[in-house]
């Protein structure tokens, strides 16, 4: 047989090599000179034949090894192509597989459009690993986006991670190659090789759109089936999702880092696993009051110390705690609680792991090419380019991915300044401005703006919530009006003010009384959450109970007084684990709370105020229906100044739902304290943060207090109260017959 005609002599070396960018014009069958003519590289055979996909004539044609390397080929005299398979003979084992060269592409025309469009919401139907049928058989269908590679091969246990097996198809529409390989199975590990334009031989890379990793600090992509795995979710859940997110319903969110919530100290420190924190974390969060759960991030990252805010793997849930299942089921089980879980999302930088997105292709795809542009210097990690369009398609398709996939109803984008400033924690001279010469990152605008549009138009009624630490206008604004489209905003101002309020000596609070009054002027131009978030016990900075100055009761006092001012300010609310009990010391994500705290009467007393303080928020339209609407609030005195005592008041859409709210920052009771009422007659003592069973010094009113039509700061009632010492008193209405 004259190997020339069988397959030129320059693709065999390339194929031998691994340096064939175009295997499907030269592997499988083709049509040559009136015959049928396969070629496969099979390096394991010893002996190959072709033999007929249904075992009928005709007889198997024994392939000729045209290439020492270990290529084969032969000429079958058909005219017409027909399914068939190898018979191998191997160490002295004969069996027979499959061709992934006889297989049609598997991304169709419009597929590929609009992947190179950019507009394909639902990029992880069609990228990344996917089980399948094709033909009557069963494999894996492998789709990677990298349009500068030479060669792109996926490597795996299935071919000894031999990236000259399985070279994929490029479909130059879209930069997007794609291979179905036979007999690879759900579970399988895989990574693409991939060649760069000039020869170059990248590291492995994993996969950027696998549902599953390899357990860390292995890095390979799991094959994960995808399609099926949605079941067991309530089909009313969607409508109570809308429901909970609304900005006129009770937020109330326990931020959680799964890795140190809880840990296992009688098996080596290890972490919980998704399905023990189903048994643990979700029972405990109810029991609190909690309406939300926040997660650090879950996508799959390589740094135990980045908290997840480095992934590598955005639509991989971390390995560290089960499997993608078991993530599922620990979010349903959070569901069948009534708890909605919102996710820490980070599309605002990777890192630069060389399994990663970086240089993906060999060059700068997902990233930007200039550093100045390109390259974060606080964290050393790469910042996406947001103006490619394939970029933002695949950031986008990932957030809606993991609110239909997974069932999340929320998700809190990280560091959303540092996307929309060109200059952010940059000198001059190391930024460069956009098209009309400011600082603002416009790809990056469009693209939040696009995010969140997609999101509340398919997100089922999740929404989204921004940490946003400028004055930017608009961010929980429509995107219609000018705004960036978010559903919340974090609050960073009133963290920053009142926390420094919080940490200075009573003594010298009143000069500076402004601290806690200052959030009131702008607290309505967004829809806020008041967060007290893992970055404010960490870093050096202590914990919050260790931030609180005075002695050990004071301490507790402090923080059990801030708490209650925080629950009934307008704003939802958000804790870091650890907080509701009065953690002592600063989290350290790789141990678990201090959970043996709760032996001591003081931290347990903190627990229950939160409990309380929880229920009273959702219970109480008036601390929540106006959250966002400055009816919803009013100072009746913020002016007291040298007895550093606040009061004020809540409001909901009917009248009858008022609630008053004393707050005194000083460790010095105060009797017969007068304060302006809107109403008269009795008023119940719903909270007294000075309860013994807070671990208080039992200072109160006796449960109520009675107001006399004697008008005082502008109200036409007033009520002379006993206002404990650092302690706060949550008042409402007694509506008598």
């Amino acid at each position: 047989m004259n190997v020339d005609a069988l397959i030129e002599p320059g693709a065999m070396e390339a194929i031998v090599a691994g340096d064939c960018g175009d295997p499907f014009a030269h592997l499988g069958m083709h049509r040559r000179s009136g015959a049928l003519i396969v070629t496969a590289f099979l390096p394991e055979a010893a002996r190959a034949a072709v033999v007929a996909g249904d075992g009928a004539e005709p007889a198997p044609a024994h392939m000729q090894r045209i290439h020492p390397g270990g290529l084969f080929a032969t000429r079958i005299d058909r005219r017409e192509p027909f399914r068939y398979r190898f018979r191998l003979r191997s160490d002295g084992a004969e069996f027979e597989i499959e061709d992934p060269y006889r297989f049609p592409p598997l991304l169709g025309e419009q597929d590929a459009y609009l992947l190179a469009e950019g507009t394909h919401t639902r990029i992880y139907e069609k990228l990344g690993a996917h089980p399948m049928v094709l033909d009557g058989v069963a494999g894996v269908g492998f789709a990677v986006w990298a349009p500068n590679a030479r060669r792109v091969s996926v490597v795996g246990e299935f071919n000894r991670w031999d990236g000259r097996r399985h070279p994929m198809r490029l479909r130059m529409e879209c930069g997007v190659w794609e291979l179905f390989i036979p007999g690879v199975k759900e579970g399988a590990l895989y990574k693409y090789e991939i060649k760069a334009r000039w020869g170059e031989l990248l590291p492995l890379k994993s996969d950027p759109v696998a549902f599953r990793a390899e357990r860390t600090p292995a890095t390979a992509s799991v094959v994960f089936d995808l399609n099926g795995r949605r079941g067991g979710e309530d089909p009313t859940w969607p409508a109570m999702r809308q429901r909970m997110n609304q900005r006129d319903a009770p937020i109330s969110i326990y931020e959680v880092h799964l890795g140190s919530w809880r840990r296992n100290p009688e098996q080596g420190n290890r972490y919980l696993t998704y399905a023990e924190m189903a048994d643990s974390l979700v029972p405990y969060v109810k029991d609190l009051g909690f309406t939300h759960v926040e997660l650090l991030p879950v996508s799959e990252y390589p740094f135990d110390g980045s908290w997840g805010y480095q992934p590598t793997g955005l639509y991989a849930p971390t390995s560290r705690f089960g499997t993608p299942d078991e993530f599922r089921m620990l979010l349903r089980r959070f569901h069948e609680a009534g708890i909605g879980v919102l996710i820490d999302w980070v599309p605002g930088h990777f890192p630069s792991d060389a399994h990663g997105l970086a240089r993906f292709d060999g060059t700068a795809l997902y990233e930007h090419a200039d550093p100045r542009k390109g390259l974060h210097r606080d964290w050393d990690t790469l910042i996406y380019n947001y103006g490619r369009n394939e970029v933002a398609n695949f950031l986008i398709a990932n957030a809606i991915y993991w609110i239909r996939e997974h069932g999340v109803d929320g998700l809190r984008v990280d560091a959303v300044a540092s996307m929309l400033y060109l200059d952010y924690s940059r000198a001059a001279g190391e930024w460069v401005p956009n098209e009309f010469g400011g600082r603002e990152n416009l790809e990056a605008i469009r693209f939040l703006r696009r995010t969140n549009e997609i999101v509340f138009a398919e997100g089922e009624g999740a929404t989204t919530a921004a940490e946003e630490s400028t004055a930017w206008p608009m961010v929980s604004r429509p995107t219609y009006i000018g705004g960036l489209g978010f559903g919340f905003k974090w609050n960073m101002g009133w963290m920053h003010d009142t926390l420094d309020y919080m940490s200075k000596d009573p003594l010298f609070r009143r000069f500076h009384h402004d601290r806690m009054t200052f959030g009131l002027l702008y607290a309505f131009t967004e829809n806020f959450i008041l967060p007290l978030s893992h970055d404010e016990v960490v870093h050096g900075k202590g914990s919050l109970l260790g931030k609180m100055p005075g002695d050990r009761w004071q301490k507790f006092a402090n923080l059990r007084t801030y708490f209650a001012y925080m629950w009934t300010m307008p704003g939802k609310k958000l804790l870091f684990m650890g907080g509701e009990f009065g953690q002592e010391r600063e989290w350290n994500h790789d141990v678990s709370l201090d959970w043996h705290l709760l032996d001591d009467p003081l931290h347990r007393g903190v627990q229950r105020l939160i409990r309380d303080l929880n229920r009273l928020y959702r219970e109480l339209p008036a601390l929540h229906q106006l959250d966002c609407e400055p009816q919803g609030f009013e100072w009746i005195d913020c002016n007291d100044v040298e007895q550093s005592v606040f009061t004020w008041r809540r409001r909901g859409r009917r009248p009858e739902d008022e609630v008053v709210v004393v707050a005194n920052f000083t460790p010095v009771p105060r009797p017969a304290y007068r304060i302006g009422l809107p109403c008269s007659g009795l008023w119940s003592e719903r909270l007294n943060t000075d309860a013994a069973e807070y671990g208080g010094s039992g200072i109160g009113n006796a449960g109520q207090v009675r107001a006399e039509p004697s008008p005082w700061q502008g109200r036409p009632c007033s009520a002379a109260l006993i206002v404990p010492p650092l302690a706060a008193l949550v008042l409402t209405p007694v509506r008598e017959p």
